[in-house]
């Protein structure tokens, strides 16, 4: 299965007041490590949608294995991310079968994250795989071409939630351990550097 993952890099940050995906986190930026581990599955094409501090977030993460894309509209909430995101990723692979959109702050994302979506959706031919923690599902999620329409068919803040409520009888789920710590505020960040 031919498979794109997309990390969602383009908010502002405005609980934390400075640019979370540019904040350090073991000599590595947040998106530099999502970026990394992203790289390190099989996937076909990673592309990272910037917004706010487009041109600063950019120049720290040039690499040629990933496509930076910047969506102007990134104000009008997440889906405009996720449809620059898809469209982009569909017009340079047009053999994709599945993508994963993953964001740019959950700390503790891990190769195997990506992967565990990619096995269950072999084992349970399901077209949605949601990863879960602390009682409720999110990113990264895993969407077969079935629903790229849907997902391209977000407005405004609807992110991809959305489409797992409409479609849950499709909807399968790995465990992500960890995966409800992200940052939105300097609390959560100062949290996370005091546990390092």
């Amino acid at each position: 299965m031919k498979t794109g993952i997309i990390i969602l890099a383009a908010g502002s940050s405005s609980r934390l007041g400075r640019s979370k995906q540019l904040l350090d986190y073991k000599g590595k930026t947040l998106l530099q490590n999502v970026i990394n581990e992203a790289l390190e599955t099989n996937c076909q094409s990673v592309i990272v949608v910037l917004g706010a501090n487009a041109e600063e977030i950019a120049s720290q993460h040039q690499n040629d294995q990933v496509n930076l894309v910047i969506n102007e509209s990134w104000e009008n909430g997440i889906a405009s991310s996720i449809v620059a995101g898809l469209l982009t990723m569909v017009k340079n692979n047009s053999e994709i079968e599945s993508i994963i959109i993953a964001v740019a702050d959950q700390v503790f994302i891990k190769m195997n994250n990506f992967n565990n979506l990619i096995e269950k959706q072999k084992e349970t031919g399901k077209n949605i795989i949601a990863s879960t923690y602390a009682e409720r599902i999110g990113t990264p999620v895993l969407f077969k071409k079935d629903y790229f329409e849907a997902l391209l068919s977000l407005t405004g803040e609807e992110g991809a939630k959305k489409i797992l409520k409409q479609y849950s009888q499709d909807v399968e789920t790995v465990v992500f351990e960890h995966g409800e710590i992200d940052i939105d505020t300097e609390t959560d960040y100062n949290n996370l550097i005091s546990q390092q």
